[in-house]
């Protein structure tokens, strides 16, 4: 009893998790320019263009990771999983953010967010993933998916690379700004990501998990 009182007492309500939330419920989905700093999507980006340089990144593929399938025809991106037990010092400032959202979401939500995953994604020029959605036939498990944007801050709308979300409404085009964070309930709305048509297109994605 103590232990919840001083639980209740320790919360501090976060405004910007307050909007992603209000989003959530209202939209289904939520934009967040700037969640991570100009700095942090410098040094994330460098964690990721040294791995990808190192040849450490794989051909994506379709399906969960117990059953993936390669097929370029529906997406074309390359990507290293991340594993937060041996997180460098970037990475470590990714999942501090995340947690604490996770955290948050859980206290005032009732979630029951008790895993994530998430990788590196590379878009070279020319490669686009085709209209989806983040769950599979014999996993539900997967509850909110996030992107966030490592890009220079130069990219251009003419460069494409656009994540399109298809509410009942309309198909939104998001441009991947650095920086900016899009969290989406998984297993309701369709998207895609738009061909790049030059550069490469920089990413973190992943999904948070019950069960």
């Amino acid at each position: 009893m103590t232990e919840e009182l001083f639980e209740q007492l320790e919360f501090v309500e976060n405004p910007l998790f307050e909007t992603i939330i209000d989003d959530l419920l209202q939209q289904q989905f939520s934009i967040v320019n700037d969640f991570f700093s100009s700095e942090e999507v410098e040094v994330l980006r460098h964690s990721l263009m040294a791995k990808y340089d190192a040849d450490r990144f794989k051909k994506s593929a379709i399906g969960n990771r117990t059953n993936e399938e390669i097929d370029k025809s529906i997406r074309g991106d390359f990507i290293l999983w991340m594993d937060e037990a041996n997180a460098n010092e970037a990475e470590r400032i990714f999942f501090g953010k995340i947690n604490e959202l996770v955290n948050y979401l859980n206290k005032t939500c009732f979630l029951g967010i008790l895993h994530k995953e998430f990788h590196y994604a590379v878009y070279p020029t020319g490669t686009y993933y085709k209209r989806h959605l983040d769950t599979f036939q014999n996993d539900d498990r997967r509850k909110l998916s996030i992107v966030c944007y490592l890009n220079e801050d130069n990219w251009l709308r003419e460069n494409g690379g656009e994540l399109t979300i298809y509410t009942e409404k309309e198909a939104l085009n998001i441009l991947p700004l650095p920086g900016r964070l899009v969290i989406f309930e998984s297993q309701v709305l369709e998207h895609e990501v738009k061909v790049v048509k030059a550069s490469e297109r920089f990413s973190i994605t992943g999904w948070l998990k019950t069960r």
